[in-house]
């Protein structure tokens, strides 16, 4: 075993000091072999920005090789959000989770969810630092948190993202710490950490601004639990996102023309209010079209992730600031935002999961919410996260943290999937993660729904007029005209009618 020595006390994260306590130096492996079967382990990452790499990819390849032995090494893993395929990919091929919580992404670790091998949480994330905090899931036995350095009396400076990992560095009785070299120590410059009290000691969170600073710009953990230290040279592996659709732009510009109305009616005001985008392809296209947009002002983000489409809009002054818990950006894009640090490092500020999910913080800002939904029903309830009411998608994640405490609520989807086959406005959602007091506006390709103000019989009949696809626009007002009478109108005889055909015959609408 080496010995290696980091940052003294007094360093900034771009004066390496020999001088100071040693942390043992490992291998991935040699790392790996401290966590052992049913330990429940906190990992960074948010997205798969900022995730632990080598130390799960190696726990993955141990566990293989115990089963191979006729034994069992599964663990219990915590993150922020989802992370990237040599975490979550990596523990499920290897089928080494038992249990998993609050959110993920990856289509292997589905699938086992799905099968009920792994038990799976779907929390909001806001609410996990503080789940964490008061013991709800147990003790976390190790923390597995990439950084750019570490100082000798337990600064952390976290890389891309900040997540839940001041919480687990916090909580965990032992931590791992994985130093990726390939990211950029000026990151520390981003960062802005705090950990909130416990209730019911807390005050008032001092954020007045998307580019407030309250904390520090690093994470701290008590030196002495520090176990390991695994170094590392590996990008996030962020795919580029796609170009956008037919669907996408479409979406864009019905949200485009909407806040644009919205401003010149005194609802918005002239410098227009921070943004919040979720994750994906529509998002991104959203948020290039209100940088298209010549009566957009520039603006603010307070958000989760910060894109690869915001890198262009800040550059070109679009975007005058973002707050964001994680860079989920392309190797590209991100390698863009290093080689030019000088001017982004003062418009990003990182925050852990607790600050930049936070629902007052949201609530005071006055921050316009745009999510993805699986499914939108006739009245306005939202689903995003289950297929058909039992097959897990992702996970509701941060979209339930910003839509119920945002000052517009909006939700976008394509009208239809699969060549025609799949509704987005059904009757009646089979699940629900957003009810009809959350959403206010729906927008499809088709068209957008604003449903403020509006009784239920009248919302059901804008969101079929203006968002529903043709195809299907004659079925949901027959719906609404045969089913019983009451402040919600359904038939719920028929009222999964849609679904169950599409189980049956792979199409909703039958031919």
């Amino acid at each position: 075993m080496q010995q290696v020595f980091l940052m003294s006390s007094e360093a900034t994260p771009n004066d390496v000091s020999t001088a100071g306590t040693a942390f043992p130096r490992l291998s991935a492996a040699e790392a790996a072999a401290m966590i052992n079967d049913g330990a429940t382990v906190g990992f960074s990452g948010f997205t798969p920005a900022g995730a632990a790499k080598a130390v799960p990819r190696a726990l993955a390849k141990r566990s293989k090789d115990v089963q191979s032995r006729g034994g069992q090494l599964k663990i219990r893993a915590l993150t922020g959000a989802s992370t990237g395929a040599a975490l979550d990919d990596a523990l499920a091929d290897a089928h080494a989770i038992s249990w998993r919580a609050p959110y993920q992404s990856s289509k292997k670790l589905r699938k086992l969810i799905n099968a009920q091998e792994t038990q799976f949480i779907d929390m909001h994330l806001s609410h996990v630092p503080q789940s964490v905090g008061f013991g709800f899931f147990g003790k976390i036995d190790f923390a597995v948190v990439e950084a750019v350095d570490v100082t000798r009396d337990g600064r952390v400076y976290l890389s891309t993202s900040g997540g839940c990992s001041p919480t687990f560095l916090r909580h965990a009785e032992k931590v791992i710490i994985e130093i990726n070299h390939h990211h950029a120590k000026r990151l520390a410059e981003m960062h802005d950490v705090m950990i909130l009290p416990m209730p019911p000691f807390r005050s008032p969170i001092p954020i007045q601004h998307p580019l407030s600073r309250i904390g520090t710009p690093f994470a701290s953990v008590d030196p002495r639990k520090i176990v390991a230290v695994v170094e590392t040279d590996e990008g996030d592996g962020v795919p580029p996102f796609t170009p956008p659709d037919a669907a996408s732009e479409a979406i864009a510009a019905h949200v485009v023309r909407f806040l644009v109305d919205e401003m010149k009616a005194g609802r918005i005001p002239p410098d227009f209010l921070p943004l919040q985008s979720g994750v994906g392809n529509v998002a991104n296209a959203v948020m290039a079209g209100l940088g298209r947009s010549e009566d957009v002002p520039p603006f603010y983000m307070f958000s989760e992730v910060f894109q690869d489409a915001l890198v262009d809009l800040m550059e070109n002054g679009s975007l005058l600031g973002a707050s964001c818990t994680s860079l989920t950006l392309s190797d590209a894009q991100l390698r863009r935002l290093y080689e030019n640090m000088d001017y982004f490092a003062p418009r990003i500020v990182i925050r852990p999961q607790e600050l930049s999910n936070n629902p007052g913080v949201i609530r005071r800002l006055g921050v316009i919410a745009i999510n993805t939904a699986l499914e939108v029903d006739i009245y306005g309830h939202a689903n995003s996260t289950h297929i058909c009411g039992t097959t897990l998608m992702n996970g509701v994640g941060g979209s339930g943290d910003f839509m119920r405490n945002a000052y517009l609520s909006i939700f976008v989807a394509p009208s239809v999937a699969k060549g025609g086959a799949i509704s987005a406005i059904v009757p009646m959602c089979t699940h629900v993660d957003h009810n009809e007091h959350t959403v206010q506006i729906v927008v499809t390709d088709q068209g957008l729904a604003d449903l403020r103000g509006l009784g239920p019989i009248e919302r059901a009949r804008a969101i079929i007029d203006n968002c529903a696809h043709p195809d299907y626009r004659d079925y949901l007002h027959n719906y609404i005209d045969s089913s019983r009478m009451g402040h919600l109108r359904h038939n719920l005889e028929t009222c999964f009618d849609l679904h169950r055909n599409l189980m049956a015959t792979g199409h909703m609408l039958k031919k």
